[in-house]
């Protein structure tokens, strides 16, 4: 039997579905990417040095919104183009559905040129952009291409990579004071909520599961993997942001872009001199899941919508996003991109609900017709 032909309503050939136990990593890896090397600036504007609590109430959110999800793909056919189709119909449906394939390629669009701008920054100042995108747009292209299971694998080997160097926060510990992140909670509670909306802009990236879901072997099983990729990002987050704050005082911290890079220049090793070049370097790994992902579900939507092959779509996408990417330049430009992409993350993470009360209300009125 070549074909799996599961409850939500998709025929996925099952060469191409993964265990359920892969999502802890696909999830995860969308989840951390470029931002954690400077998010704590932006959450120390909002909160000072008590945003450590804004993580934890925004990763209790996301596990909210995360159960929403479940309960929206468990009778939805499988994923958001189904979803969209079930309740709004075909044409309004399918409109929907490509508002989301836009989302998803503005994120793979600005994890592309803040990765690029951190290479431009602290490792190749005179670096020619349109060579870089260029060579990293077609490695994105060879992986997407290779289809889920091999972007599975990315995100897979990006968690492995990713690890022993978050292990490293222990020289900032060291040589950092403790008593910076007190007094505990001094400000308000609308500044810590500001801060969690920030927070939870950092830790965009479960809802590409909407699009993915039907390419899970016995999805429901893996709902507990889903919940321990963002607890385990969750707590990379708080780790990353109390050492940050252990490091620096509050006023060093608002004018640091990059302070877990910056950190890392502490780092010592008799075999290395410069450990933030290794650092950027090694996290390429961590950040092309983010693009290849991006990517690939941006292009799941056309070819579930319009029924066209997705490998064409790869290269139409591919092009699309190459051309702003060496145009844009200036952290001006990529923090405008950045709010961007994050205010319309925000939308989205609030639509999951409203799109379930809808779902809901659907399901009631088919049942009783």
């Amino acid at each position: 039997m070549n074909k799996m032909n599961n409850s939500q309503g998709l025929n996925i050939p099952e060469n191409y579905l993964v265990t359920p136990a892969y999502v802890f990593f696909l999830i995860h890896s969308m989840q951390v990417g470029v931002g954690i090397l400077g998010f704590e600036k932006y959450l120390v504007e909002k909160a000072g040095f008590d945003a450590w609590i804004s993580i934890l109430i925004a990763g209790g959110i996301l596990h909210v919104i995360l159960w929403m999800i479940y309960r929206l793909l468990q009778n939805g056919g499988g994923d958001i183009v189904e979803i969209h189709k079930s309740i709004f119909g075909k044409y309004l449906g399918g409109f929907l559905s490509l508002l989301f394939c836009a989302y998803f390629t503005l994120l793979a669009f600005t994890v592309l040129i803040t990765f690029i701008e951190v290479i431009k920054v602290w490792v190749f100042p005179g670096m020619h952009v349109w060579v870089f995108a260029f060579v990293l747009l077609f490695l994105v292209y060879y992986l997407v291409s290779g289809g889920f299971r091999v972007i599975t694998g990315i995100c897979l080997i990006s968690v492995i990579i990713g690890l022993p160097i978050l292990l490293l926060k222990y020289f900032p510990v060291e040589a950092g004071h403790t008593m910076n992140i007190y007094p505990v909670i001094s400000h308000s509670v609308p500044d810590i909520l500001g801060a969690t909306k920030q927070s939870i802009l950092s830790f965009l990236g479960l809802e590409f599961l909407l699009i993915y879901y039907p390419f899970i072997k016995n999805p429901q099983k893996s709902k507990k993997w889903a919940h321990y990729g963002v607890f385990y990002t969750t707590m990379i987050y708080l780790i990353s942001v109390l050492v940050t704050f252990v490091y620096y005082s509050e006023e060093q911290l608002k004018q640091v872009v990059w302070g877990t890079i910056s950190a890392w220049k502490i780092v010592e090793f008799p075999f290395i001199e410069r450990f933030e070049f290794v650092g950027i370097a090694m996290w390429l790994y961590v950040v092309l899941p983010n693009i290849c992902l991006g990517l690939w579900g941006a292009t799941r939507i056309p070819k579930r919508v319009f029924n066209v092959k997705q490998k064409y779509m790869v290269i139409i996408f591919c092009i699309a996003i190459y051309f702003p990417t060496v145009l844009i330049d200036g952290r001006p430009m990529i923090d405008a991109v950045n709010n961007l992409s994050g205010q319309l993350g925000m939308y989205v993470l609030m639509y999951i609900p409203v799109l379930l009360v809808l779902k809901t209300i659907s399901d009631k009125v088919r049942k009783r017709t």
